[in-house]
């Protein structure tokens, strides 16, 4: 598991991470923002109050949305999820 150090919210649904090996860099979040639990997204306060979750270490939110690491890092890196799973 890849484990985040910083998460910061931006514009148009995008959050910038950082990553304990140093990587970092930045996902857009807009195909999902308005739909199903998501939706809570359209409040731009509740979109701009991400954290790291101290149990889990996901990206998470207020109204208890939280985002897999793993598949942020995939995003940022353009490197498969199964990959990273076989080379864990």
């Amino acid at each position: 598991m890849h484990h985040i150090l910083e998460v910061k919210s931006l514009e148009n649904f995008r959050v910038w991470l950082k990553f304990s090996d140093g990587i970092e860099g930045t996902v857009d979040l807009s195909d999902i923002a308005g739909k199903g639990v998501f939706a809570s997204w359209n409040d731009p306060k509740i979109f701009h109050a991400v954290f790291i979750n101290p149990e889990n270490h996901t990206v998470a939110w207020p109204d208890g949305i939280d985002l897999c690491p793993d598949s942020l890092y995939a995003e940022i890196t353009g490197i498969d999820i199964a990959s990273q799973m076989t080379h864990a």
